[in-house]
This record gives C-alpha cells, sequence and structure tokens, in this order.
C-alpha cells in the first residue's frame, strides 16, 4: 500500500466515523470524498473509500475461502492484514475521541471487526486487543458469517488459542489473557466460554510455580488454584481437576511459611534496640 493511499483511507474512516450525517443526504465519508474532489459512489450515500474498501474485502474473503490449509490461510492473512491497517486506523482514532456507543457508519462498516478477527487467527495479539477494545467499547456488530457476538467470539479464540498452546506445552502471553478479561468483565456470556478463559489465566499462572521460590510458589499456585477452581464452578467438565489436584499437593509439600511476628512483640523489640541504644550513648568515655 502507497503513503498517500494510506493517508487518504486513514482520513476517510476517520471523517466517516467522526462526523454526523450531512443535510446533503451522503454519508459522512461521501461528504468528505466531495469535498476532497472525488466522486462518490451515489447507491446509498456510500462513499468511493468505502465502496473500494468492500470490494477489496469480498475479494480477499473469497481467496481465503478457496483456500483448503489452515495454515495457509494464516500466512495470507499475515499479508492481507496491511492492506487494511490505514482505514481500521482512522476508525480507531475516531473511536478514542468518542463517547461510548456506535458511531457513524461508514458504509464499510464489516471492515473494522473482520480484520479483528483475523489479527486473533494470526496472532498479532496488541493489534487483536486494539480492535477488540473498540469493538466493545462502540458496539460493532460482527458480520453474519461468525455467528457470535463479539465478546463471545473475542474470549473463545483467544482462550482456545492460549489452550492449544499450553496443551503443546507452550508458554501464551499472560498479559493477552488478563486484558482479554478486563474488556469482558461485566459482559453476558455463556459460562462455558468464560471458564475456557480462567482456565487458560490459571494453566498459565501455573506455569511458573516449579521455577518459583518458595514464597513465590506459593503464591502462584494459590493464585492459580483460584482461577482453575473458578472455571470448574462455571463449568463442571472444563477440564481442570487433575490440575487442582496437582497444585494442591504442590502447596502441601512446601515448607510451612514462618509465621509473621505479632506486631507488640515487634514493638517491644524496636524499644528494647532504642533503649541500649540510649544507654550506650549515656556512658563516659574512657
Amino acid at each position: 500500500m502507497s503513503l498517500a493511499r494510506r493517508h487518504r483511507e486513514y482520513i476517510q474512516s476517520l471523517t466517516a466515523a467522526s462526523a454526523p450525517a450531512m443535510e446533503s443526504g451522503l454519508a459522512p465519508a461521501a461528504a468528505s470524498d466531495a469535498a476532497a474532489g472525488h466522486a462518490p459512489i451515489p447507491a446509498g450515500g456510500i462513499s468511493t473509500a468505502a465502496h473500494t474498501i468492500n470490494l477489496r474485502m469480498q475479494v480477499d474473503l473469497r481467496r481465503l475461502k478457496d483456500i483448503k490449509s489452515v495454515a495457509n490461510k494464516i500466512a495470507v492473512k499475515q499479508v492481507m492484514i496491511g492492506e487494511y491497517r490505514a482505514w481500521c486506523d482512522g476508525l480507531l482514532e475516531a473511536g478514542r475521541n468518542a463517547e461510548r456507543g456506535p458511531l457513524a457508519p461508514t458504509g464499510a462498516d464489516e471492515v473494522l471487526p473482520t480484520i479483528m478477527v483475523w489479527a486473533i487467527d494470526i496472532g498479532f495479539w496488541a493489534y487483536a486487543l486494539e480492535l477488540a477494545e473498540h469493538v466493545l467499547r462502540h458496539d460493532v456488530a460482527l458480520p453474519a458469517r461468525y455467528k457470535r457476538d463479539p465478546a463471545t467470539l473475542i474470549v473463545e479464540q483467544i482462550a482456545e488459542a492460549a489452550l492449544n498452546a499450553q496443551s503443546a506445552g507452550n508458554a501464551f502471553p499472560i498479559d493477552v489473557l488478563e486484558q482479554v478479561e478486563a474488556l469482558v468483565d461485566g459482559i453476558d456470556m455463556h459460562d462455558e466460554v468464560r471458564a475456557k478463559l480462567l482456565k487458560a489465566i490459571g494453566t498459565e499462572v501455573a506455569r511458573g510455580v516449579d521455577a518459583a521460590s518458595t514464597d513465590d510458589a506459593r503464591r502462584l499456585a494459590t493464585a492459580a488454584i483460584e482461577r482453575l477452581a473458578a472455571a470448574q464452578a462455571l463449568h463442571d467438565r472444563v477440564g481442570v481437576k487433575t490440575q487442582i489436584r496437582g497444585l494442591e499437593k504442590v502447596l502441601a509439600a512446601l515448607p510451612a511459611p514462618t509465621p509473621a511476628r505479632p506486631l507488640q512483640e515487634l514493638e517491644r523489640a524496636v524499644d528494647a534496640l532504642q533503649s541500649a541504644t540510649d544507654t550506650a550513648g549515656d556512658k563516659p568515655a574512657d
């Protein structure tokens, strides 16, 4: 993508999502195009930019549908996603400057949520979460082909990616899982879906137990058990019972923590030390 096209698409999507509908009846992006000397698409008031990016998306979706290998689809998405970055960045900027709730329609409203899903598919976690925050904050609907609401898709896709990595013995970024948990806090969804996320978090927290010091191992094991038990409470067949038993054995085998000294005992020790210091200071020099 050329710098000129990237800049143009960024400005057009930003303008479309930010501005109210114009009295002329054109969508905001169409009015922007007209002011810039571009010929808007008359049907439905959709701007030239929106029409072009919709066509590009339809071509790319057909291309992906013809690819059978999941690995090959991922490789192609890694290349394709850059073609939509400027358009999505304009929408993100508009969203940062707007209150919660829907933004103005752009005429290409399926593009950003589709790119969010692609970013999840290819493991572009930082970008996926940036798009996910926008989708949830501004009530962006997913295209009908995904057959799930946005929060459910975000949680399930990322949790399953984590669980698959963990099953293969690989680590998964705990900060990504915790950001997802924060994003969907308070959003209603099926218990089975949220249980997957809690299992993934608990599993990742437990990963650090073996290499930790005694105190850290106790803290991590306890935190992991809490997340796994919460997953179990939501969905009995989430598959964490063995993990919980293993972590409980680890806790039982750890040396007992040194009991904290009572506050009064510590105060007495400080007073005694201060008294001894004062007495030493009163003695005459030899």
